[in-house]
């Protein structure tokens, strides 16, 4: 083989282990930034279900897909670029961006448990008179889709802060790679789930035809586990809410500077840590999330007030 070819091949030998090594630390750090997104993909999933919740059937999984494809839209033409414009020009507004999504988690969350206590309902639900239905589905989608915007913001905003000390964030299109990653896994998986969530209850009726008596035990299992699920993930769905965007203000106000929420949040896990032996890194954590979901409360209640009670925005009584 004349030696110019050999030459050839090896160079493409090697730009070929080198791109393989760069995808795997593409993966690597998107595997590692993605870890800390936990909190949110939790709420996102939790949340999501109650878009579909009380329509029809027919209609779950056709409106799930187009909230999923308004989701990639929001996270790969939107979010993707926002992200590393912001991350290569104007880095320290990551934080600023995490705190305003905070907030508006934080204001969602406490929104849910005042309407839990009996409070105002703000917005159209299933419960009213639909008029409409074609409006109040597209009206739906474009809800979860903009909840789905502030809650992919705050996932790439994580990521982008948990790159930031990563020898992937030295390169422009490492970092891109990253973000596009975990979205799209996220994305996958969020939605994937809610897809099986909501079609549980007819999984499970499909079940109770069969003839074996284990699939009509397990479909009638299904079907009563239903309502629990969503009412469990409606509430798992708001303490989210509150622990990932108190923690993220518990994080952010001591990046810039202000320490007291910071040392009342951690304070509390290392004392709690202190004097639970085995268990003290569950224990402590769980302190930690419980701190900042009740800091993540009072602030929702202060966003409450101001926006419904005192600028009178999105008050609607039912």
């Amino acid at each position: 083989m004349p030696s110019g070819l050999v030459a050839l091949l090896d160079d493409v030998s090697i730009i070929a282990r080198t791109a393989a090594a760069s995808i795997d630390d593409v993966a690597a750090a998107a595997g590692r930034a993605g870890s800390k997104t936990a909190g949110v993909v939790i709420d996102d999933a939790a949340v999501t279900p109650s878009y579909v919740t009380g329509l029809s059937p027919a209609r779950e999984l056709p409106i799930i897909w187009a909230i999923t494809k308004g989701s990639f839209k929001n996270k790969l033409l939107i979010l993707l670029p926002g992200a590393l414009l912001l991350s290569q020009f104007l880095p320290g507004a990551i934080i600023l961006i995490l705190m305003l999504g905070g907030a508006f988690l934080s204001y969602e969350g406490a929104e849910k448990v005042m309407e839990k206590l009996g409070g105002a309902k703000h917005g159209k639900t299933v419960d009213d008179v639909i008029e409409d239905p074609v409006a109040f589905e597209k009206e739906r989608v474009a809800g979860a889709i903009r909840t789905d915007l502030i809650l992919s913001a705050e996932i790439m905003a994580i990521v982008l802060n948990e790159l930031s000390n990563d020898p992937i964030a030295d390169s422009f299109i490492g970092r891109g790679l990253a973000l596009a990653v975990v979205a799209i896994a996220v994305t996958v998986v969020v939605y994937g789930a809610v897809a099986l969530i909501v079609k549980m209850d007819d999984l499970g009726l499909h079940l109770t035809k069969k003839p074996s008596q284990a699939a009509q035990n397990f479909g009638h299992f299904l079907l009563k586990a239903m309502p629990w699920l969503l009412t469990a993930l409606s509430f798992i769905g708001t303490i989210a809410m509150l622990w990932v965007g108190g923690g993220i203000i518990v994080h952010g106000t001591h990046e810039l500077g202000f320490d007291l929420l910071y040392d009342l949040a951690h304070g509390a896990e290392y004392a709690v840590k202190a004097a639970t032996g085995a268990l003290s890194g569950l224990f402590g954590w769980l302190t930690y999330a419980a701190v900042s979901a009740i800091i993540g409360l009072l602030l929702g209640f202060v966003i409450v007030f101001l926006l419904h009670k005192v600028l009178k925005i999105g008050h609607t009584e039912h």
